[in-house]
């Protein structure tokens, strides 16, 4: 996006560096990165940075509105709602699109949000070791909102932990250690101290819960969820666990409706430049003449499963609960980042955290994802090389 970051980086790749940072992240985490991280990484100008937190600041103003809760009250599925304090999202992740507009300048667009976790730890340490492998620029940062790394990981410990002991704090998620993203979970327990543990290892006695720390029964006074509903109800094979849904003695991090509150289903209620008009199924008098250029989303599901790129009549037809369905206009990802064969297409996740008595949550970080397919995603990119996960560097 930098035209001149661009070339000097393309210069001095090498699949021999490429290889020596993969290298070290593997001897760091050994074998725990499942997904494939590109070569390259994502030069921002100042501009383009601008805009997307422009789009991800009105969009906050909309979630801290009294009347939100009111507005996404039927975004939650009856039987995934969630006992216990709300709080606030402590975390938010706003998706953009690098697109380009009908004038042929570049413009974010976004594609999704949700109030739940990302690679927060992992993009702490993934960019220090690249830098060691490549020359980036000392005026370019993967922090936001005037972050370092000993400010965002002092505040990312903060949001974890709360006012507890890391020993009484987890990260909740079914069999961690077998999730492609596990390599977060050992970055944040790097980083904060608490362990990844199986919704199957949780003991509940009364609204308490405990798990086994080296042995010992340890009470959990916080959690760090990682878990979505979409795949808990999908496994079979978890034996009898308990339901997290019921009143438990917790504070969650954040709270599991987020996940839902902050999604898809805010979409439509979001009018700004950088967001695509959106509308829900249901609520749509007459389908748009030019449907082919739409996308259709179900709202309950994650990663991209179900997304209909290539809209026709029949796709509609085929719904039989429209009110769980949105239809977004597609944007045109512009072909922007050089490779040494075919151009890829960029998406940048800008990660927000909200630190208990702020009046508002902030950006603090970010992870971007390079593809050459019709969508982000592995599938979309089988055997294509400098695509997958990444991260932005913005220009200070």
């Amino acid at each position: 996006m930098v035209s001149s970051v661009r070339k000097e980086f393309n210069e001095q790749f090498s699949q021999e560096k490429y290889k020596a940072l993969l290298k070290d992240l593997d001897d760091l985490y050994p074998g725990a990165i499942e997904f494939r991280l590109a070569e390259t990484p994502v030069f921002v100008p100042k501009e383009f940075t601008s805009k997307m937190i422009s789009a991800c600041e009105s969009i906050v103003d909309l979630i801290i509105d009294p009347s939100f809760k009111n507005i996404t009250v039927n975004s939650i599925p009856e039987m995934d709602k969630v006992a216990g304090t709300y709080g606030f999202p402590q975390m938010i992740a706003f998706d953009f699109g690098v697109c380009m507009n009908k004038e042929g300048i570049l413009e974010p667009q976004l594609i999704e949000m949700q109030g739940f976790p990302s690679l927060y730890a992992f993009q702490v340490i993934y960019p220090d070791i690249l830098r060691n492998h490549f020359n980036i620029p000392s005026n370019y940062t993967h922090y936001l909102g005037g972050h370092s790394r000993e400010t965002y990981t002092k505040l990312f410990r903060q949001i974890i932990l709360g006012d507890h002991q890391p020993e009484n704090v987890i990260l909740l998620e079914i069999k961690p250690h077998e999730q492609k993203t596990r390599v977060d979970f050992y970055a944040t327990r790097d980083l904060t101290g608490i362990q990844p543990v199986c919704i199957t290892e949780l003991i509940k006695e009364g609204k308490e819960i405990f798990y086994l720390l080296n042995g010992k029964k340890t009470k959990v006074s916080r959690i760090y969820n990682r878990v979505i509903f979409d795949e808990l109800h999908a496994r079979k094979d978890l034996g009898n666990i308990i339901d997290i849904r019921e009143e438990m003695d917790v504070e969650w991090v954040p709270h599991p409706d987020w996940f839902y509150r902050i999604s898809k289903f805010t979409l439509p209620y979001i009018v700004q430049p950088y967001v695509p008009e959106t509308f829900f199924l249901n609520e749509v008098i007459q389908l748009p003449a030019d449907l082919d250029n739409f996308v259709l989303k179900p709202l309950f599901s994650f990663a991209g499963q179900g997304v209909v790129i290539d809209v026709k009549q029949e796709d509609i037809d085929r719904i039989t609960d429209p009110h769980n369905w949105i239809l977004q206009q597609k944007v045109n990802y512009a072909d922007v980042i050089e490779t040494p064969d075919t151009p890829a297409k960029a998406e940048i996740r800008i990660m927000y955290l909200w630190k208990e008595g702020a009046a508002r949550p902030g950006p603090a970080i970010n992870l971007a994802r390079l593809s050459k397919g019709k969508m982000i995603g592995t599938r979309y990119n089988k055997d294509k090389a400098w695509v997958g996960g990444s991260v932005a560097f913005f220009e200070m």
